[in-house]
């Protein structure tokens, strides 16, 4: 063979070699970018629980609320006038 069939068939055997690698490289891409969308999505959707989270959360400290349950479950009450005791150093 010579020497122009050789480096023809070299030159041929690159392209291809490199048109393998850039249809791997776009795979590769494609999987990648599907995980990003998937993680972006839960992202979302935590940070949606999160925000509904703190709503609840301040709704169950609010003053009426803990001063409701602590009337209600430990039947707490506010002293009288003359009951009040100040302490101090």
């Amino acid at each position: 063979m010579s020497r122009q069939v050789i480096a023809i068939l070299i030159l041929g055997l690159g392209v291809l070699l490199s048109a393998y690698g850039v249809v791997i490289s776009k795979q590769e891409t494609r999987q990648q970018f599907q995980q990003l969308v998937t993680l972006q999505d839960t992202r979302d959707e935590l940070e949606i629980e999160w925000g509904q989270l703190q709503l609840e959360q301040s709704a169950w400290a609010t003053h009426g609320r803990i001063e409701s349950e602590a009337r209600r479950i430990l039947q707490m009450k506010l002293p009288r006038v003359g009951d009040a005791v100040l302490v101090s150093e």
